[in-house]
């Protein structure tokens, strides 16, 4: 059985900067490189009895892409999942703010 931290090495090789920026597309003379917000996570273990096993898995949020005409190049949220990312942030840092306003009240 090969070493498993290893084939996750190899696979997880390409998980930086090529999972948040996707390929270029040319689309009617325009480029666009879409850009999203990526995390992964791997586990793994044995026992003494030479049981073991491992897995991971990852997640991506689109952010929005960069969009490149001519000369002019600028950045295009997308307001989907900026809308979904931001109610629960905004939510638990207000929580996370009337709490540490309780606690500095008392």
């Amino acid at each position: 059985m090969p070493n498993i931290a290893l084939e996750l090495a190899k696979q997880s090789a390409s998980l930086g900067v090529t999972s948040v920026y996707g390929e270029q597309q040319d689309v009617d003379g325009v480029r666009l490189i879409p850009v999203a917000l990526t995390w992964t996570g791997f586990g793994g273990g044995a026992d003494d009895a030479g049981n073991g096993g491992g897995g991971g898995g990852g997640y991506a949020i689109p952010v929005g892409a960069y969009i490149r005409r001519g000369d002019d190049l600028r950045f295009e949220p997308n307001l989907v999942s900026l809308v979904a990312v931001a109610i629960p942030f905004v939510w638990v840092a207000g929580r996370a703010l009337s709490r540490v306003i309780r606690a500095l009240k008392k």
